[in-house]
Parts: C-alpha cells; sequence; structure tokens
C-alpha cells in the first residue's frame, strides 16, 4: 500500500507539500514570512490539482495566491504602516465571512455541476467556501480564520484521498492538527496584546 502511495506521488507534489507545511509552521508562529513559502507551495499544488480535475480547488488556490500577497502586505503594513495586530472578528466581519462561505460555495457548486467534469462537485465547492473565509480573515489577521479553515481541512482529508492525492491528505491532516495549535498561540498572543 505505501509503495503504491509513493510510486503515485510525483516530485512536484513533494516539493508543493513541503512548501505548505512550512508555510503552515510559520504562520502558525506568527512569522511574515509563512507568505513567501505558501506562494511557492500554492504555485506547484495549483498543477497538481488542475490535473486531478479538482477545479474549485484550484481555483481555491488561485485566491490563495492572491490573498497571500494581500496578507503578506496587509500583515507588513496595513493602514498605519505597521505590522497588523491581531484581533477578534467583528460582527459585520463574521457576517461577511458568513457570505463568502454561501455565495462562494453557490457559485462553485453551480459551475462545478454544469460545466465541468467534477466527480465531487460538493465536496470540492465545500472545502473551497469555507477556506475562502477562512483565508480572507488570515489575511486580516483574525483569530477565526483557524476555524474556518479546519472546516475546510475536515472535508478535504476523504476528497483528496478519493482523488487518490495521498499526500496533500496526510498535508491537510496535518494542517488540521497545526491549525488547533495557531489557534492557541493567537490567542496566547491577544492575551499578550490586551496586557501591554
Amino acid at each position: 500500500m505505501m509503495q503504491e502511495i509513493l510510486s503515485k506521488t510525483t516530485w512536484i507534489e513533494w516539493l508543493g507539500v513541503f512548501f505548505a507545511m512550512v508555510q503552515v509552521l510559520l504562520a502558525q508562529k506568527n512569522n511574515i514570512h509563512n507568505y513567501l513559502f505558501g506562494i511557492a507551495g500554492i504555485l506547484l499544488a495549483m498543477y497538481v490539482k488542475f490535473h486531478a480535475k479538482l477545479y474549485a480547488e484550484f481555483t481555491l488556490d488561485f485566491y490563495y495566491l492572491i490573498m497571500s500577497i494581500y496578507g503578506w502586505l496587509f500583515w507588513k503594513f496595513g493602514k498605519q504602516q505597521t505590522e497588523t495586530p491581531i484581533s477578534f472578528t467583528t460582527k459585520a466581519e463574521k457576517y461577511k465571512a458568513a457570505a463568502i462561505v454561501v455565495i462562494a460555495f453557490g457559485i462553485f457548486y453551480v459551475f462545478l455541476t454544469n460545466y465541468t467534469d467534477s466527480d465531487v462537485p460538493l465536496l470540492d465547492s465545500a472545502v473551497t467556501a469555507f477556506a475562502w473565509a477562512g483565508m480572507w480573515l488570515m489575511a486580516k489577521r483574525k483569530i477565526e480564520n483557524w476555524v474556518l479553515l479546519n472546516i475546510s481541512n475536515f472535508i478535504a482529508v476523504p476528497l483528496l484521498i478519493h482523488k487518490e492525492l495521498y499526500l496533500y491528505a496526510a498535508l491537510t491532516a496535518f494542517l488540521f492538527i497545526v491549525a488547533i495549535f495557531g489557534y492557541l498561540n493567537w490567542h496566547k498572543i491577544l492575551k499578550q496584546q490586551k496586557n501591554a
């Protein structure tokens, strides 16, 4: 079984997963350089997912690419020209995040079922919708990003196994665990910010 998994895994997947692991570990540690590794991993993942016919996840990765560039700039400079602090999501931002989930899911589900040969439109759309909202919150340095990203991760693991992308499934399970620690670490940083 393991040999079969390894034989189906390309060097592009290995490199993409490596960059993604470094990115999430740096993000969990509140290190801005996470975006540089993220961009490299995203470009490789886009190639892999397009060829696996995971079209919504391909567009998700394109969105990650744009949001990673935006997030790096916002994190580094923001409106105040200093590093943007971590904060809780406001009520308005919660509504916006919910709207991103609902609208993204609807658009992707309709598109995948009517215009592609996707065999997993429901799961592919759900993974993408929650991740879009989570990445938007991460770019704005909102602690709740970890929750939405983990909903996406939870749905993505069986989807990636179904597509025989075992290395990406293992990465996503790893990301699920790291996101838990990311939330806890950011919560600790929030407490330190309040006490400073």
